[in-house]
């Protein structure tokens, strides 16, 4: 019993020594981030990019479909989600797959912003998480998925949503109808896959999710979820 008590305590000090180390990695990462740019100047050149597009002139049906297809929870926790975290780790344990990440769209911002290039992943989500814990006590909700919104991918090249309206359907983001809406929140989970250039079948598919987590979350009816999937 006592070597078995040595083993555990062996084995604890390992996992407590290895997370410090990670940890103060991933804060070194965001503090050489934000030596080369502040973070409130990151956000100045965000806003100043002339594709930026402010909350208030996009449709409510597309900001609900991103909410519930990305981060449900968006408006009740804070920069990280431990529920969505350990469900995350649950449903990659019992798959033996990466399946499912626990990612908050804070976090996203964080990495579109500042580690889009990081190869060291790690510490890369460490370091996400310092500078999601600065985004939400420097900016409020609506402002920072107003950034997540102007600052993710589509595919094709198009960043943020007006390019990408623009080049895959040839309209402003405010002329987006429901159904454009939850194509569009669809794309960005993965754009080399769901971009509508790349494979109609899979955008489909993945619109189908979109639409089933408004149902679930209560931004659709069934009728209407019903409709858009005829």
């Amino acid at each position: 019993m006592k070597i078995i008590k040595k083993i555990i305590i062996l084995l604890i000090l390992i996992v407590i020594i290895v997370s410090t180390i990670f940890i103060l990695n991933g804060r070194k990462m965001y503090h050489n981030a934000i030596n080369k740019t502040s973070l409130k100047d990151t956000i100045i050149n965000l806003k100043n990019e002339s594709n930026y597009v402010k909350l208030e002139d996009l449709p409510k049906d597309y900001i609900n479909a991103v909410i519930a297809v990305e981060d449900h929870r968006f408006k009740e926790h804070g920069a990280i989600d431990p529920i969505a975290i350990g469900r995350a780790i649950w449903v990659n344990i019992k798959n033996f797959d990466l399946r499912e990440g626990g990612s908050t769209i804070t976090q996203q911002v964080a990495k579109n912003l500042f580690f889009i290039r990081e190869k060291k992943v790690a510490i890369r989500k460490i370091a996400e998480i310092f500078a999601a814990v600065d985004l939400e006590k420097n900016y409020s909700k609506d402002e920072i998925l107003e950034f997540y919104i102007n600052s993710i991918y589509f595919g094709d090249g198009y960043y943020g949503i007006k390019e990408a309206c623009n080049g895959y359907l040839d309209i402003e983001p405010s002329e987006m109808t429901l159904y454009d809406c939850t194509m569009m929140a669809g794309i960005p989970n993965a754009p080399s896959v769901y971009a509508p250039t790349a494979n109609p079948e899979l955008t489909k598919s993945r619109q189908r999710k979109v639409i089933s987590d408004m149902v679930e979350y209560g931004y659709l009816s069934q009728e209407q979820a019903d409709k858009l999937l005829e």
